[in-house]
């Protein structure tokens, strides 16, 4: 073991630092010579997956199956949107930036799973040293390219309409078979921030809360549901003993307001991301479109009821807990941000049917 000035030094410890103590010996004064924490690593593994945060929250449980595969591994994750992840869960969280592409270029790891097809990802397997690869690499038209056969199904749903309408394997399976791993059901890993002691004495109490995320950001619009829809449905659960509650961010502030001032159902108002979270932990039961407050839904493992119009519903797996309802008129504009028809299919979405499903998954 390697001595410095006299001093045994561990490098090869999961709690090592290098540029500051660690945790063992911050907290108790613990040096390496006969450290009972010493923890050496065994496998370095790198997961690339930079954004969207949806995406980041849904390949989490790839985690679990690391962590039971290699128990004794360092985990290193790169992603646009460090604080999404659940930080006690992985060993290195590292935001895109040219200060970790620099150190990373510089290391090896034992297995690199790039799961993103952004070109800069793409470029970063290429570069990065590792015994095995996973997923995109860099084709020389600089384009993504499956690493291996088994991205080859991920990549072709991604590439061709045709072929997303067809599939029949939701997200995180198609993540896990991407990495050679059968998906047996594993959640998510996710913090839900309860210890950090909100406030929250403003909701109401005595009746199951449903959430209500009434937002589903700009690039999709087709899968807005109007005013008109939410107010009904907030009068059905309303009328059947529920204490609607309405969430969002800036985007839906102004709706939510609206839809406060005509109902009386209950909101908040905005809050940080970490916050946001904690307050859908609060929920009995999430309503929400295709969009973030989905996968934060699925990640808390709230019985979730899923209006889907644009994509392919087998993408989405809600763990047994929940619905996913879509309109009754069948959708013509798969992934497009505007209807071919003028009107989109989600006004052919009655609250009725969503009213059933909060119901039936409560």
């Amino acid at each position: 073991m390697p001595e410095l000035n006299g001093i045994t030094v561990h490098p090869d410890c999961r709690h090592f630092r290098g540029d500051i103590p660690c945790r063992p010996n911050k907290e108790h004064g613990y040096q390496c010579g006969g450290c009972p924490v010493y923890a050496p690593v065994l496998q370095r593994i790198l997961i690339i997956k930079l954004g969207a945060i949806g995406d980041v929250i849904r390949t989490t449980p790839l985690l679990r199956r690391l962590r039971l595969e290699y128990p004794a591994a360092k985990i290193t994750w790169l992603t646009l949107t460090p604080a999404i992840l659940p930080q006690g869960e992985i060993d290195e969280v590292l935001k895109l930036e040219l200060a970790s592409v620099l150190h990373l270029q510089a290391r090896e790891f034992d297995i690199l799973f790039n799961l993103d097809k952004d070109k800069e990802a793409c470029a970063l397997h290429d570069s990065i040293r590792a015994t095995q690869k996973f997923g995109y690499t860099l084709h020389p038209n600089g384009v993504a390219w499956p690493s291996n056969t088994l991205a080859n199904h991920k990549f072709l749903t991604g590439v061709f309409d045709e072929l997303s309408q067809q599939n029949e394997k939701p997200y995180v399976q198609e993540i896990f078979e991407l990495c050679g791993y059968e998906f047996r059901g594993e959640e998510y890993v996710f913090d839900n921030h309860q210890d950090k002691g909100y406030d929250w004495s403003a909701l109401p109490t005595g009746k199951p809360r449903i959430g209500l995320n009434t937002g589903c950001g700009d690039r999709w619009t087709t899968r807005l549901w109007s005013d008109e829809k939410w107010v009904a449905l907030i009068t059905q659960l309303q009328q059947a003993g529920y204490a609607p509650v309405l969430l969002g961010g800036t985007a839906e502030d102004e709706r939510n307001r609206r839809l406060q001032a005509v109902t009386g159902a209950a909101y908040l108002g905005t809050f940080p991301l970490e916050q946001f979270i904690n307050l859908m932990h609060q929920m009995d039961l999430i309503v929400t479109q295709v969009t973030m407050a989905m996968h934060i839904s699925i990640a808390l493992q709230k019985p979730t009821v899923l209006m889907n119009n644009i994509f392919n519903p087998y993408e989405f797996d809600l763990y047994g807990r929940g619905q996913l309802v879509q309109p009754d008129r069948q959708c013509v504009c798969f992934y497009r941000g505007t209807c071919k028809l003028g009107t989109s299919c989600m006004e052919d979405l009655p609250a009725d049917k969503v009213f059933a499903a909060v119901q039936a998954s409560l």
